[in-house]
């Protein structure tokens, strides 16, 4: 979803540009408190490379495919057959597991990470697809990224339990610990913290 089209959505002028208004009619839009927009869109735009990309790019070298997924790719002798073909790299460090079927069916691709916050695995877009009525999701996934990318990380929220971190408050501490729930770790912290303060204060 390009962000005017977004922007359209929800009944914004389409300008391209993620400012105060787009921010404040998204909070409405989605119903949610000013905590609670800042540090989830703060965190969405962090993820998603200020809302540019809502579907994972797997074009990894052989270098980059041993430091990303050493599990599948201990070497890089084991890399260079899937040298630059993401779908042949999502089929193999996707295939049989998060309900998807083998290397060989596809589903590694076919269900590879869309949306604001990466939703993955062909089980999680089922959930997904329930959980909104749109069953349509699991025959043209490429929905999650062009219609439901916020929808899909808003999901994510409510099932993992995030928006009672949310409720906390923008403090750091509050922000660092959605970003190890979101990301595992804490990569980007000072850019996250920095976006949701910075939307935070279009609410004030």
């Amino acid at each position: 979803m390009s962000l005017k089209n977004f922007q359209t959505k929800i009944g914004v002028t389409p300008d391209g540009v993620w400012g105060k208004q787009t921010f404040l009619a998204a909070m409405k839009y989605y119903k949610m408190t000013p905590a609670r927009a800042a540090h989830f869109f703060g965190q969405t735009s962090h993820e998603s490379g200020n809302f540019a990309s809502f579907s994972e790019n797997l074009n990894y070298s052989a270098q980059g495919l041993v430091k990303t997924f050493p599990r599948y790719f201990p070497t890089i002798a084991s890399a260079k057959p899937y040298e630059r073909q993401p779908e042949k790299i999502a089929n193999k460090v996707y295939g049989s597991r998060m309900g998807n079927g083998n290397e060989a069916s596809g589903d590694g691709f076919r269900f590879r990470g869309r949306g604001a916050l990466q939703l993955t695995g062909k089980q999680n877009y089922q959930r997904f697809a329930n959980h909104i009525g749109k069953p349509e999701i699991m025959t043209n996934p490429d929905l999650v990224a062009t219609e439901y990318p916020f929808e899909s990380a808003i999901f994510f929220f409510d099932t993992n339990g995030l928006w009672s971190i949310c409720d906390r408050g923008i403090a750091n501490e509050a922000i660092k610990e959605l970003t190890r729930r979101i990301n595992g770790g804490y990569n980007g912290l000072d850019d996250r913290i920095i976006k949701t303060n910075k939307f935070y204060q279009y609410t004030l």
